[in-house]
């Protein structure tokens, strides 16, 4: 993964998997931490966990942050 555009997750939907963009393309649903860390692991970030995801300003969370996975929250 090249480029200096965010990881940006989106507001969870329904069923409350969130969508993945990174470098402008869509990765995946996520549905939990864990699937994101997958994800950007795939695209190239090989030393990203938990806690870069929560704390990093490469990431922008919508509609909620690194715990928030339900649309009721």
């Amino acid at each position: 993964m090249a480029g200096d555009q965010p990881i940006v997750i989106y507001p969870p939907a329904a069923d409350g998997g969130r969508r993945v963009r990174a470098d402008g393309r869509f990765l995946g649903m996520a549905y939990g931490l864990l699937d994101v860390v997958e994800f950007l692991r795939l695209a190239g970030l090989e030393s990203v966990d938990d806690d870069w995801l929560k704390q990093s300003d490469l990431v922008e969370w919508r509609g909620g942050g690194p715990d928030t996975w339900s649309a009721d929250n």
